[in-house]
């Protein structure tokens, strides 16, 4: 691991990889390998997409993501 770590650049990379998930197609397969590409497309999607909204630090060695999952109208007051 780097001597330091940029953690804005991090979570920007998160958010470059869920619109990457988003924004690719789905290759020419049918069934339930197509079902499973499309699950798997949503998780990645999901997953890149909490990151690249979290607030990062880094203190003393430990890497803290903060991700507020309340929904956008209870977020004012926080």
């Amino acid at each position: 691991m780097p001597e330091e770590l940029d953690v804005d650049a991090m979570i920007e990379r998160f958010r470059q990889r869920a619109r990457a998930v988003r924004d690719r197609g789905i290759p020419p397969i049918e069934g339930p390998e197509r079902r499973r590409f499309i699950e798997q497309a949503q998780l990645d999607f999901q997953d890149f997409a909490m990151i690249g909204d979290a607030e990062g630090s880094l203190a003393d060695g430990i890497l803290t993501l903060r991700v507020d999952l309340r929904p956008p109208e209870d977020r004012a007051g926080a």
